[in-house]
């Protein structure tokens, strides 16, 4: 078996595809708006310009990780997409240190990184906001 490990390459990079497009295009209104209202956020508490990642992923900042395979690959800090049932949130620390806030979100479900939330209009934003800038300020601490 031996020889040379593989460099594993992360599928979703960082693009130049417009941000602006890709919102622009989600349907229905509904999720357009949700994800109109998202981007504002995200901007607001970053202090940063949107990015695409891959086709269908708004970034903001970045971040060089290694896994324990010893993988590297390039990520944003915080990021959303807008997908068929739901806004994904990335919220790249997790959410062990968040339960407190999520109990206080409004309807959501969640994986290890990622917040999924079906609408915007029952989720309590001053709550989503300081997850965000909690989670960066984690991601600071961990990738200064």
């Amino acid at each position: 078996m031996g020889g040379k490990p593989r460099k594993y390459v992360n599928k979703t990079q960082k693009t130049k595809a417009s941000v602006a497009s890709y919102i622009a295009a989600i349907e229905p209104e509904r999720m357009r708006n949700d994800s109109e209202t998202l981007l504002a956020l995200m901007k607001d508490v970053t202090g940063q310009p949107p990015a695409m990642w891959g086709s269908s992923i708004v970034g903001f900042g970045s971040y060089h990780y290694l896994t324990k395979s010893g993988c590297e690959a390039d990520w944003p800090r915080v990021g959303f997409s807008s997908r068929k049932t739901a806004l994904t949130v990335y919220i790249m620390p997790g959410f062990s240190e968040f339960q407190g806030l999520l109990a206080q979100l409004g309807p959501h479900k969640h994986s290890v990184s990622c917040l999924y939330l079906r609408r915007l209009d029952n989720v309590n934003l001053d709550i989503l906001r300081e997850i965000l800038v909690r989670s960066l300020a984690i991601m600071d601490t961990r990738y200064p």
